[in-house]
């Protein structure tokens, strides 16, 4: 059950009509929905995988939003393999009776004092050009693939283990397109009452290309049935 994912070409007429889709988990306590478009950019470097799978019995999810910048080489690698890779991992689930690891949503940003601090550490500089940059280059300071910079860029992801209670009803996963335009809590006041996940993906990619956003837009909504 794996998310649709395209490469538009420069030239589409209709950047702004989205890839959209979703599912349903097999013991229906949770679904999701995707929304991706090209946007204003010239191509497409966004990627994006949705995929439930079962491990030792036990029905998990897994969701991910793969932003590529310079290219994307490394979004699309990550999208065929990262998943596979989890779920091949001895250590992958400890308890998913109880608990979902996801990303933070802390910005690895280079200027973030503890980053900063181990970029330098490393014998790497942050400087600024536009943005704040390592190295003058990268705007990121973790990422996948930047191979020249991997020295100071690592890959490492920050995670935490979110127990989902009954009063978590939902995860949106987005990339900048979405979040340069749309705060964290419109987000939220969007969708909190959309209970179909994938119109709410689709609402959200939607408005962000409203107000005016830049940069490709790809959105993945998890919502979970707490009555199952």
């Amino acid at each position: 059950m794996s998310g649709y994912n395209s490469v538009f070409n420069p030239s589409q007429p209709e950047p702004s009509v989205p890839i959209n889709g979703g599912g349903l988990s097999e013991n229906k306590k949770f679904s999701y929905g995707f929304s991706s478009l090209r946007g204003k950019r010239a191509s497409m470097e966004d990627f994006h995988d949705t995929k439930i799978s079962k491990v030792d019995g036990i029905i998990v999810g897994l969701f991910g939003v793969f932003d590529g910048h310079g290219g994307s080489r490394a979004a699309v690698y990550v999208k065929q393999n990262l998943f596979k890779n989890l779920l091949e991992h001895p250590q992958f689930v400890t308890d998913t009776k109880v608990a979902i690891a996801i990303a933070l949503s802390t910005d690895h940003k280079p200027n973030r004092s503890d980053e900063r601090q181990r970029i330098e550490k490393a014998g790497g500089v942050v400087m600024w050009s536009g943005t704040w940059r390592v190295g003058g280059v990268l705007a990121v300071s973790r990422a996948f693939g930047d191979r020249l910079l991997k020295k100071y860029v690592v890959a490492e992801p920050e995670i935490q283990d979110q127990l989902i209670t009954s009063d978590v009803e939902f995860l949106v996963l987005a990339s900048d397109g979405l979040w340069d335009v749309v705060s964290n809590q419109d987000a939220v006041t969007m969708v909190q009452n959309v209970q179909d996940a994938q119109e709410a993906a689709k609402r959200l990619t939607d408005e962000a290309y409203k107000k005016g956003s830049a940069d490709n837009i790809t959105c993945v909504v998890i919502r979970f049935h707490h009555n199952f």
